[in-house]
Order: C-alpha cells, then sequence, then structure tokens
C-alpha cells in the first residue's frame, strides 16, 4: 500500500513539473492564443496602413517640392526675359521691335547730345541711359503695374470657382463666368485660357500658358492646386476655399507691411532725390558756381562718383524696403 501511494505521489509530481513547464494548452489557452495572434496581425496590419499612409504623403509633399522649383525656374525665365516682360505688360509687340526702339531712342539722345555739346561722360552716358535703362524700366513698370491688378482680383475668381462647383457647375463654366465678368487684365487671361481649352489643350497645360503670360505666384498655387487635385482626387471646393483664405492673407500682410514700410520709403525716395535735386537748384540759380563741375576733368570724376555712390546707396535702400511675397 505505502509503494502504491509513494507511486500515486511521485506520479503527481512529475505531472504537476511538466505541466508548469509544458504551460497550460487548454482550450482557454488556446483562444488566448488565437487572439493575440489575430491582434498581433491587426497591429500589423493597422502598421502597414500607417507606413503606407506616411508615405503617400511623403510622396506628394516630394511632388510638391518638385512643381514649385520647375515653377520657380519658369518664373524667373518669364521675369527676365523681354518677351516675358512685353507678355507681362499686355504689349502687342515684339522683342526686336522693342530693340528697334530703344536704339532709336539712344540715336535720338545721342544726337542731342552732341548738338548740345554736352561732356565726354553725359554723351556716351545718356544714350545707353536712354536706350538701355528707361525702356526697360518702364517696361518693367508697365509689367509690374499689369501683375499687381490680377493679384488684386485673382482671388475673387478663385471665389467664383469655389461656388460654381459647390451649386453644380463644372469648372470650365467657372472660368468662363470669370473670363466675361472679371476687369482687365483678369478677364482677357481667363478667356485665353478658355480658349485654349476649347480647342482641346489640357487644362494644365493652358495654365501654364497663361502662366507664361503672368507669372505670379498666386496663379502659381492655383495650378499646382489644380494638378494635385487632378492625380489625386479630392473635394475641389475644399482645397481652393482653403487657397482663397491663403492669398487674402497674403494680401492683408502684404497692405500692413507696405504701410510699415511707408515711412521708410519716403525716407529713401527723399534722400535719394535730394543731392540731384540740389544740383538742379544750383545750376538754375547759380550756372557760373556749378560749371565748373561741367567743365573740369576734376568735376567730371567727382561726378561720376557721386553717381556711383548714389546708386549703390539707393540700391541698398530698396533691398532693405523691398519685400517679397
Amino acid at each position: 500500500m505505502l509503494t502504491i501511494l509513494v507511486a500515486l505521489l511521485g506520479f503527481v509530481v512529475v505531472a504537476g513539473l511538466g505541466f508548469a513547464f509544458a504551460g497550460n494548452d487548454g482550450p482557454g489557452a488556446k483562444t488566448m492564443k488565437r487572439a493575440q495572434a489575430v491582434s498581433a496581425g491587426g497591429g500589423a496590419r493597422i502598421e502597414r496602413s500607417q507606413r503606407a499612409k506616411a508615405t503617400d504623403q511623403a510622396n506628394r509633399r516630394k511632388q510638391l517640392l518638385v512643381n514649385l522649383k520647375e515653377q520657380e525656374r519658369a518664373q524667373r525665365k518669364a521675369t527676365l526675359s523681354i518677351d516675358g516682360m512685353l507678355r507681362q505688360a499686355g504689349l502687342e509687340f515684339s522683342a526686336r521691335q522693342f530693340w528697334i526702339a530703344s536704339g532709336v531712342m539712344a540715336l535720338i539722345t545721342l544726337g542731342a547730345t552732341a548738338v548740345m555739346r554736352a561732356p565726354w561722360p553725359v554723351m556716351l552716358g545718356a544714350p545707353v541711359a536712354a536706350g538701355l535703362g528707361l525702356p526697360r524700366w518702364v517696361l518693367g513698370f508697365l509689367a509690374g503695374r499689369r501683375r499687381k491688378r490680377f493679384i488684386e482680383h485673382f482671388s475673387d475668381a478663385i471665389d467664383i470657382i469655389v461656388r460654381g462647383i459647390k451649386s453644380g457647375l463644372p469648372v470650365h463654366d467657372c472660368l468662363k463666368i470669370i473670363a466675361r465678368e472679371s476687369p482687365a487684365p483678369l478677364g482677357p487671361e481667363f478667356q485665353g485660357l478658355v480658349e485654349n481649352l476649347a480647342m482641346g489643350v489640357a487644362i494644365d497645360q493652358g495654365l501654364e500658358k497663361m502662366y507664361a503670360r503672368m507669372p505670379t505666384s498666386e496663379l502659381r498655387f492655383f495650378t499646382i492646386v489644380l494638378a494635385i487635385q487632378q492625380k489625386t482626387g479630392g473635394n475641389l471646393a475644399e482645397a481652393l476655399g482653403n487657397l482663397s483664405t491663403v492669398l487674402r492673407a497674403r494680401k492683408l500682410m502684404r497692405e500692413k507691411i507696405k504701410a510699415l514700410s511707408s515711412e521708410a520709403t519716403a525716407s529713401a525716395m527723399i534722400i535719394g532725390c535730394l543731392p540731384p535735386g540740389v544740383v538742379v537748384l544750383i545750376t538754375v540759380t547759380t550756372p557760373s558756381y556749378m560749371s565748373v563741375m561741367f567743365t573740369d576733368p576734376r568735376g567730371h570724376m567727382m561726378l561720376m562718383g557721386g553717381a556711383i555712390w548714389m546708386s549703390a546707396g539707393i540700391y541698398v535702400m530698396r533691398k532693405m524696403i523691398n519685400f517679397k511675397f
């Protein structure tokens, strides 16, 4: 009896040790393991989904940066070339006609200085200024004024597209409304876009042509939003509504900076105009006092040095008060 009891006790001890080391593989343990496996698989799927979403967002950001760099290069090229400036100013003649007109102005200025028997620095500098500096300055002024008018009404055009999309109109009809009802230069530019779309040009290509005529940051943002929406989909009305809000905030910030920098701008204009104005007044009141500056070679050198230093000072002041967006 004692032997049977010892054997039974030993069996229980061995079984307990085996159960402790092997673990409980009963139905509850199997269920727990299965739940853990399912939860681990779900976590992996969630992790993969989050990783794919992050990769998609990174690809979108990379594509956006690539588009921004391409548009920036195109804007720089269109802004600096004579053909681009003529398109921005809304002028119909070509770059060849512009250079011919500049050459004629230079020859007329050279003849006028020769008839007046002006000093040789004036005879050399005046034709260059009249043939190269003045026409480009006038062209840049006209192009900049036209761009400002375009930017002023561009956010209203985006609002028209947003309201039209929300009411069920297609984008093409919204562009027709903008071309028909918006003031110049916004209306004529969108009219050209509508005509290109009617001829079968894709909307992204039409916007690129429009951007070549009007290289502004606002139009660049609009082009990028439409390009991304065509590739990825989404709510176009919401995206354009956000863009309109951003553009209005940029306009408000631009006006605020203009108001804050108006004092510095006025000071720069006064400082820049004061020395030439004093020279003109002294020449008119007492010509004999200033005539030495125009007849003596030392006076020529002094006038040239003063012009160089004044140009450098005006350039520095312009850079200090000029804010780009």
